[in-house]
């Protein structure tokens, strides 16, 4: 079984964490992993930097300009991965926009995540409809797991439709911004918690953008499985670096 399946499968609310492969130094990845895993993260995202991230805000969009100077490339990033399940033993997912994965070709891609470990995909410029009709049996091929994106305008027909393809959890976007750490939760993101667990998905919903702290976990996951946390993260790294992970972490949980 995937091991973001298994994951799923326990009995307690996920925290997942996002960062940019390559930052603060390019030589980071590894590191921030291992020490992400050794302070009780149940998932990692690791962002694949591009030149265009649509989807992220302005922290995230600075890291991945920074990686991106730092020479961090799709290459790079599996030659770095390589001995990863080695040591680390959690569900690990790269997060990244479908150009770089579409010039490196997607089986190849694939292939590549499959070889160091990987175990799936959060592609949010990929369609749905593109996905199922063109690429999922090639993700099946390689084991890997594609995650995809709803937001609070996603209509009910498309979310059904979403859930019906899914083969692992629901990425939950709470609002219709782009990533950035919010002081809370309103009464509009709440109703719309409240809507999506009302419908009774088949897949797991794990919520992101807008998670900063433990008010704001608990708030996402008291209707969802789980959260991710990037925008937050990354500005902790930023300042405090590789070795002061944990100390993030404790604020979270």
């Amino acid at each position: 079984m995937n091991r973001i399946n298994q994951k799923l499968k326990e009995d307690k609310k996920l925290l997942s964490i996002y960062f940019t492969a390559g930052y603060p130094n390019i030589e980071d990845t590894v590191p921030v992993i291992k020490n992400l895993e050794k302070s009780g993260v149940d998932m990692i995202e690791i962002g694949l930097p591009f030149s265009d991230p649509l989807a992220d805000g302005p922290t995230i969009q600075a890291s991945s300009t920074q990686a991106l100077k730092n020479g961090m490339t799709s290459d790079i990033l599996f030659e770095q991965l390589k001995d990863i399940r080695q040591s680390v033993s959690i569900p690990l997912i790269i997060m990244g926009y479908f150009n770089p994965m579409l010039q490196y070709g997607v089986e190849a891609f694939c292939k590549k995540c499959s070889d160091v470990g990987v175990d799936g995909l959060i592609i949010p410029d990929l369609p749905v409809d593109v996905y199922n009709s063109e690429y999922k049996e090639t993700f099946e091929k390689y084991g890997l797991i594609n995650v995809f994106l709803i937001t609070p305008q996603t209509s009910d027909e498309r979310i059904h439709y979403i859930d019906s393809v899914s083969d692992g959890f629901i990425y939950m976007v709470s609002s219709a911004s782009t990533t950035g750490a919010k002081v809370g939760f309103g009464n509009e993101q709440t109703e719309y918690f409240e809507r999506i667990a009302n419908m009774n998905l088949n897949s797991p919903q794990i919520v992101g953008f807008g998670i900063s702290n433990n008010d704001t976990f608990l708030q996402a996951t008291e209707y969802a499985k789980g959260a991710i946390i990037g925008s937050a993260f990354i500005k902790h790294l930023t300042t405090n670096g590789v070795n002061s992970i944990d100390k993030f972490v404790d604020t979270i949980l």
